[in-house]
């Protein structure tokens, strides 16, 4: 389960913020996470309470904004929505696609205290 690792990341990153900007408390994470991450968002949710635990972010609540995926068709040159990494162009039916947005995961916000 990549995503303890994954929230592990982001109390990382939410000590440092912390540190750099003086805050003691969190009570609310965004986290943007895209349709072609590979990020299981249940799971996420799961990991993200368990690591929390203890630490500045203890029972913050965590917001999820889900960005859809996008890819380039080769064959067509257009800009297209892709639900899966290695999908078919929903114009042309090609599979000569490039992934262009949806693969990130980023702290997009804090509500802190």
């Amino acid at each position: 389960m990549h995503e303890m690792s994954l929230a592990e990341g982001v109390l990382q990153l939410i000590e440092d913020a912390a540190r750099e900007q003086k805050f003691e408390r969190v009570t609310t994470v965004w986290l943007e996470i895209g349709q072609l991450s590979g990020v299981e968002v249940e799971a996420m949710k799961f990991c993200f309470d368990a690591v929390m635990r203890d630490s500045i972010a203890d029972g913050a609540t965590l917001e999820i904004v889900a960005t859809p995926g996008t890819g380039w068709c080769m064959q067509c040159s257009m800009s297209v929505p892709m639900s899966e990494v290695f999908g078919e162009c929903p114009q042309c039916g090609s599979h000569q696609m490039q992934v262009t947005g949806g693969t990130e995961m980023r702290v997009k916000e804090l509500e802190v205290a």
